[in-house]
C-alpha cells in the first residue's frame, strides 16, 4: 500500500491515495474569502532558514579555488510539514501519474535514453486543486524519486508554496575538494519568514538594489551575478523584469527569445528601452503558453503529450526555445484534451 498521501509507484499507473477527508467523511470545508486569503499568506511565507539547503548549479573551469553558483531549496518534508500544519494530514491529498517517454539521443553525451516523467495532481480541501509535472533521465537510479519530488514542488508553488524560491539564480562562493560550498549565503530579508511577515519582498517596482532579487546574500565569500545595471531606472527596472523570467521559462527558452529578438546572450546588453520591452511582452506570451500548455497537458495525459513531443523531436518542454514551437504544442495539446476518452 501506499504512504500517507501519496507516494509515486514506478509501475507506469496512476496512484491515488485518499485522505481521510475523502473516504470518510468530514466534507470539504466551505471557507470565506478572508480564510482562504489567510491560508495563501501562510502558504506564500518563506521556509525557516534551518530548513534550507543549497544546491551546486555550475561550477567554474580551470580556475584556482574553484567556484560554484548555488541556489536555495527545500526538501520536499518541508513543504510536506507546512501542508500539515495548515490543514492537518487529512486537508489535503495528492495523486501521480507515471510514464516514460520514448527513448531518444541526450544531446550532452549522444546516449539513447528514456525520461521519467511524473505527474502529481495537489489538492488542499477548501481551496482546489494544481497540477505540475517533473522530470528525470531513466538512466538515474533516482530518476522516480527525483521527477515524483519535482513535481510535488512544482504543484506546491500553484498555490504559493515555495514559490518565493524561483527568484534566486546563484550566488558565487569558494568550493572544497569535493565541489561542496565551503561557505553558504546568508539569505536575504524576504527570503525568512520575519523578513516577509515585515513586508520585505524579492521585487518591487522602485527596488533600485536589482541583486537583492536573485542573490542570496553578501555574507561569507558570496559574490552576487548581478552589478552594474546603470543608473537609469526605468532601464534597470525593465533589466529586473526581464531576468526574472528566466526561472519560469527555463533557459532555453530565455535565451532563445534574448537571442531571436535582442541578439543577445544578457539582458544587460539591451541598450534600447523599445526592444527591451519587446523581449519582455514575448517572455510573458511564453509564460501563458507554458501554463497553457501544463493544463492542456494534466487533462490530455501523458501518452498525448509524448507522442505531440516526439513529432516534434523533442523530449521535454525544457528543450522549447521559440513561442512558435510552443504554440504548436498548446494547440495540439488542447486538441488532444478536447477529444473524448477512450
Amino acid at each position: 500500500m501506499s504512504g500517507s498521501n501519496g507516494h509515486a509507484h514506478e509501475n507506469g499507473t496512476s496512484t491515488f491515495v485518499a485522505s481521510p477527508a475523502v473516504l470518510g467523511m468530514p466534507a470539504v470545508p466551505q471557507l470565506s474569502a478572508e480564510k482562504v486569503k489567510d491560508l495563501v499568506a501562510a502558504l506564500e511565507t518563506p521556509f525557516d532558514a534551518r530548513v534550507i539547503e543549497w544546491r551546486v548549479m555550475n561550477t567554474t573551469k580551470n580556475q584556482q579555488p574553484v567556484r560554484g553558483q548555488v541556489v536555495p531549496y527545500a526538501d520536499q518534508r518541508a513543504y510536506t510539514d507546512r501542508l500539515n500544519a495548515l490543514f492537518t494530514p487529512a486537508g489535503w491529498t495528492r495523486r501521480y501519474a507515471i510514464h516514460t517517454s520514448a527513448n531518444f539521443e541526450r544531446s550532452k553525451d549522444q546516449k539513447i535514453v528514456a525520461k521519467v516523467l511524473v505527474t502529481c495532481e495537489l489538492t488542499i480541501f477548501g481551496l482546489g486543486s494544481h497540477s505540475a509535472t517533473g522530470e528525470e533521465w531513466a538512466d538515474d537510479d533516482n530518476a522516480g524519486t527525483s521527477a515524483e519530488a519535482q513535481s510535488f514542488k512544482r504543484a506546491c508553488s500553484c498555490f504559493g508554496l515555495g514559490r518565493y524560491l524561483y527568484y534566486f539564480t546563484g550566488t558565487w562562493v569558494d568550493l572544497d575538494d569535493h565541489k561542496r560550498p565551503k561557505t553558504v549565503p546568508k539569505l536575504v530579508g524576504w527570503a525568512t519568514p520575519a523578513g516577509w511577515l515585515e513586508g520585505l519582498r524579492p521585487y518591487t517596482a522602485g527596488d533600485s538594489k536589482p541583486s537583492e532579487r536573485t542573490a542570496a546574500g553578501t555574507g561569507g565569500n558570496a559574490h552576487s551575478l548581478h552589478n552594474g545595471e546603470g543608473t537609469n531606472p526605468q532601464r534597470s527596472t525593465l533589466v529586473r523584469e526581464i531576468e526574472q523570467m528566466e526561472e519560469a521559462l527555463g533557459k532555453r527558452m530565455y535565451r532563445g527569445l534574448l537571442k531571436t529578438l535582442a541578439r543577445v546572450w544578457s539582458p544587460k546588453q539591451i541598450q534600447e528601452p523599445a526592444i527591451q520591452q519587446k523581449v519582455l511582452a514575448h517572455m510573458q506570451a511564453a509564460e501563458r503558453g507554458f501554463r497553457r500548455a501544463e493544463a492542456a497537458r494534466a487533462k490530455a495525459g501523458l501518452a498525448v503529450y509524448a507522442g505531440i513531443l516526439r513529432s516534434l523531436k523533442l523530449s521535454s518542454l525544457d528543450q522549447v526555445d521559440n513561442l512558435k514551437t510552443l504554440q504548436a504544442i498548446v494547440v495540439a495539446l488542447e486538441d488532444g484534451a478536447a477529444q473524448p476518452k477512450q
